[in-house]
C-alpha cells in the first residue's frame, strides 16, 4: 500500500492534508498499469483460445482460459504477421506475453508477443536436436547427393494411396509427360507407426530397382501431421536409398528432416513432379527448332554449291580441250555434290533417329513429325535431282555453242590458217613479199609454201 502512495506522490505532489482527496479513474488505471508492468515480467502462459475476433486493423483479440479462470489477450498486427498458422477457438496454445492493463476500460489483459501451439516447444527441440545430430553424421552433405535423371524411364511415388498429394503428382506427370510410367509404394504419411512404414517403402523401392527416381510426398499440415518425416528412421532410409529421391512434403514454408537428407527438395508435391519429369512441350519445341536448323543448313549448302557451279561455268575457255577438261571436272563436282547431299541427308537422318530414340524412352508422340520429315526429305531429293538435271542440260548447250565457235570448226569448212615461219598469223597480203616462206594449217594436217606473188 505504501508503494501506491509513492507512485501517486510522484505523479501528483500533494500536501499531508490532501492524502484523502479522491483521484480520477484515469489516474487509478495508470497507477494499476504501472504496478502490473513493473512487477510482472515477460512470461509464458498456456490455455485454450476462446472468443477469438480479428479487427479490421489486423489486431487479434481473444481470451485464454483453463478450467478455473480466463484472461483477455491482444496480439497486435505486427506480431500476427510472424505466425505461419491461423489460431482458432478451441486450440490449446502457449503465448509469450506482457501483463498489462487497458486503461480506457480498466481491463487486465495480456499483450501477446509470440504464440505457438501447445506442445510444439518440445517438438521443435526434438527437431533441432535430431537435425544437429544427423548433420554431424554427414547425412546432409552436398557431395553425397545424387543428380536427378534428365529422362527417367519410370517414376516411383511414396505416399498414401488416398492422399491428395498423390492426385496432384499424377495430374502433373500426366500433363508434362503422359506416357511416363508411375509406380506407387503406398505408406501412411501420418499417425502411429507411419515413419517405420515410410522407411520400409523406401527400402522396398530400392530393393526392387524398378524406378529411376523416387518422389516422397504428402500435402501440408501442422508440425504434428508432418512429424513422421522428422523421424530418424525415415532420415536413415532416405540416406541409404540408392535411387535419386526428391522430397516434396507440405507447403513451401514447411521443412522436415527428410528435406535436408533427400537428394533434392521441392516446396510442394506438384513441384516435385515437375522437378523429376521432362516437359513434353519443351522437348517438342526443341525438336522443331533442330529440324528447322537442319533444313536451313541443307538449303545454305545447296546454294553454296550452286554458286560454285556458276563460278566454274564462268571460268570455261573456248578451246575444246579445256572444255572437255572442265566438263570432266564439273561431272566430278556434280558427283561430289550428290554424295555430299546424300551424306548430309544420311547424317541428318542419323541425328533424327538418335533424337527419336531418346524421345521414345519417354514415349512422346512423334509420328506426325517423322511423317513430315520423310515428306520433306523426298521433296528435297526430288528438287536436288531436278536441279542437277537442269545444270547438266545447260552444260550440254554451252558445249555445243563453244564447238560452233571453235577455230577447228571453221577449218572443217575448207578454210586454212597461213602463218609466217616465226608463228605470226598472216591476216593481210601486204604482210608478205615474193620469196617469203609460209606455213598453211588445214582441218587435218598442213603444208609449207613459198610466196611467188601477192595482191592487196
Amino acid at each position: 500500500m505504501q508503494e501506491r502512495f509513492d507512485l501517486r506522490a510522484s505523479m501528483r505532489p500533494a500536501s499531508e492534508a490532501d492524502w484523502n482527496a479522491p483521484i480520477s479513474v484515469s489516474e487509478l488505471n495508470l497507477i494499476a498499469r504501472q504496478l502490473i508492468e513493473q512487477n510482472i515480467a515477460l512470461l509464458w502462459v498456456g490455455g485454450e483460445v476462446s472468443n477469438l475476433t480479428r479487427a479490421a486493423s489486423g489486431h487479434c483479440y481473444f481470451s485464454l482460459k483453463d478450467e478455473r479462470a480466463q484472461v483477455r489477450c491482444v496480439m497486435f498486427r505486427h506480431r500476427m504477421q510472424h505466425l505461419d498458422w491461423n489460431p482458432a477457438n478451441g486450440m490449446q496454445v502457449e503465448v509469450r506475453a506482457r501483463a498489462t492493463l487497458y486503461e480506457a476500460r480498466g481491463e487486465f489483459q495480456l499483450a501477446v508477443e509470440f504464440m505457438r501451439r501447445a506442445g510444439l516447444g518440445a517438438l521443435y527441440e526434438a527437431f533441432a536436436r535430431l537435425k544437429a545430430g544427423l548433420e554431424k553424421d554427414g547425412l546432409f552433405a552436398l557431395e553425397r547427393k545424387k543428380p536427378l535423371p534428365a529422362f527417367p524411364r519410370r517414376i516411383g511415388v511414396i505416399t498414401s494411396a488416398a492422399a491428395a498429394a498423390l492426385r496432384d503428382v499424377l495430374t502433373t506427370l500426366r500433363r508434362r509427360m503422359p506416357g511416363l510410367p508411375v509406380i506407387l509404394y503406398p505408406a501412411p504419411v501420418q499417425g502411429e507407426g507411419a515413419a517405420q512404414k515410410i522407411a520400409a517403402a523406401i527400402d522396398e523401392a530400392c530393393a526392387r530397382r524398378e524406378c529411376d527416381v523416387l518422389i516422397l510426398c504428402r500435402g501440408g499440415g501442422s508440425i504434428e501431421d508432418l512429424w513422421a518425416f522428422n523421424e530418424e528412421s525415415v532420415a536413415r532410409a532416405v540416406y541409404a536409398c540408392t535411387i535419386p529421391l526428391v522430397c516434396g512434403v507440405g507447403h513451401e514454408t514447411d521443412f522436415t528432416i527428410a528435406d535436408f537428407v533427400a537428394d533434392a527438395r521441392a516446396p510442394t508435391p506438384t513441384a516435385a513432379a515437375e522437378l523429376v519429369s521432362p516437359n513434353r512441350v519443351e522437348l517438342t519445341t526443341i525438336l522443331r527448332a533442330l529440324h528447322e536448323r537442319m533444313a536451313r543448313s541443307l538449303v545454305r549448302g545447296l546454294e553454296r554449291r550452286m554458286q560454285q557451279l556458276d563460278y566454274l561455268g564462268r571460268r570455261l575457255e573456248h578451246p575444246g580441250e579445256r572444255i572437255r577438261s572442265q566438263e570432266q571436272h564439273l561431272a566430278h563436282l556434280r558427283v561430289r555434290v550428290g554424295r555430299a547431299a546424300s551424306h548430309t541427308l544420311v547424317q541428318a537422318g542419323l541425328r533424327l533417329t538418335a533424337i527419336r530414340h531418346r524421345l521414345a524412352t519417354a514415349a512422346p508422340d512423334l509420328d506426325s513429325v517423322h511423317t513430315r520429315h520423310r515428306r520433306l526429305a523426298q521433296r528435297l531429293n526430288g528438287t536436288m535431282q531436278q536441279l542437277l538435271e537442269r545444270r547438266g542440260a545447260g552444260l550440254v548447250r554451252l558445249d555445243a555453242h563453244l564447238n560452233a565457235l571453235s577455230p577447228q570448226h571453221v577449218l572443217e569448212r575448207g578454210y586454212s590458217i597461213v602463218s609466217r615461219l616465226d608463228g605470226e598469223i598472216v591476216r593481210d597480203g601486204a604482210q608478205l613479199v615474193p620469196g617469203d616462206d609460209v606455213t598453211m594449217t588445214f582441218a587435218r594436217g598442213g603444208a609449207r609454201a613459198r610466196v611467188s606473188g601477192t595482191r592487196s
